[in-house]
């Protein structure tokens, strides 16, 4: 019986060496010595060293100049990859979607063929009537809790304007305690949907948001103000825009740009992805570098030509770009956007 014991250990501790040691040794010393940039991250650094990203990653870039990345449902936090898990019928789904197409949407067809929307979107905020009724602020908040809600807590300086207003709002305050007697000292959150009715009954046609402004001391501040055109508006009540103008034919729009892949993390966007934003990136670098349009368009359409690539040589997929890859092509060849 020991015999065979000592054999089975013996078999044992010759797998676990071989598989657990000499193997992975093998393969890390084959990937260093024949693919090092792959096998240590596709990692990106400038010309002094510093870490600009990696090549399997995907991160945000806030600058028209460049090409921007599919939605990312882990906020581009590579610790926490993860898809959103929104069902078709969760309007958070529907929301996400409508803002990144808010600001883009173009008409199909008409006088107004291949003209953006968003001045629409914004005229039709402006004139505060939805579906027939005043206040589509206070609708937004009243048909959708979870968004008014979101607001508030999405960043620190909405929850404290909530706080100010409530402090000067007690007898809405009182309503929703009477409402809800189970909470006796409601948090700025429980108070968004009766804050944004009220918001919408005082200011009309506007919906408060973030400004930066220069304080006292020449530093930038942001406050909140009430606006009735921007971003905020032409992504966030697009949906309800759209609501109101069933009828009206827009231009389709790259599936990617607008949904957000399984690991939220995809570091590639399509090539007809990249084309529907040559046009933003082509114009801004060129009222940077103060040149003319048509020529840079045809610079960067040549960078998205070259970096442009498809899955296992072209036998499998569409053609992609690896977004980081061909914004620094950019930074490159443009320097630093104003």
């Amino acid at each position: 019986m020991f015999r065979y014991l000592g054999k089975s250990f013996l078999l044992i501790a010759v797998s676990v060496v071989i598989m657990c040691g000499a193997y992975p040794l093998i393969l890390w010393g084959i990937g260093q010595t024949v693919f090092p940039f792959q096998v240590n991250g596709s990692i990106v650094r400038d010309n002094d060293g510093k870490v600009i990203g990696s090549l399997l990653v995907a991160q945000p870039f806030s600058k028209d100049e460049y090409f921007q990345p599919r939605p990312s449902a882990a906020s581009f936090d590579a610790t926490a990859s993860t898809s959103s898990g929104y069902a078709p019928s969760n309007y958070a789904l529907r929301d996400r979607v409508a803002r990144v197409i808010g600001p883009v949407a173009t008409y199909a067809d008409g006088a107004n063929k291949g003209k953006s929307v968003a001045p629409d979107v914004e005229a039709w905020f402006q004139a505060d009537r939805a579906g027939g009724n005043p206040h589509i602020v206070g609708q937004w908040a009243d048909a959708h809790n979870s968004l008014a809600q979101g607001w508030v807590t999405g960043d620190p300086t909405h929850g404290a304007y909530v706080d100010a207003w409530a402090k000067t709002h007690d007898a809405d305050v009182k309503d929703w305690v009477k409402a809800n007697p189970a909470t006796p000292q409601p948090k700025a959150s429980d108070l968004a949907v009766s804050f944004f009715k009220s918001f919408s009954s005082e200011h009309p046609g506007m919906f408060p948001s973030s400004v930066t402004k220069t304080g006292a001391d020449g530093k930038p501040v942001t406050d909140i103000d009430p606006v009735n055109a921007g971003s905020d508006i032409q992504s966030m009540f697009f949906d309800m825009w759209r609501a109101d103008h069933p009828d009206v034919a827009l231009n389709d729009l790259p599936g990617d740009l607008v949904t957000a892949s399984a690991s939220g993390l995809d570091p590639h966007i399509t090539y007809e992805n990249a084309e529907f934003q040559l046009d933003r990136v082509a114009a801004k670098w060129a009222d940077d570098k103060k040149r003319d349009v048509a020529e840079v368009r045809r610079e960067v359409e040549a960078i998205l030509a070259d970096k442009a690539f498809a899955p296992w040589g072209g036998l499998i997929g569409e053609k992609i770009v690896n977004v980081l890859e061909v914004n620094l092509e950019l930074h490159k060849r443009y320097g630093e956007p104003s």
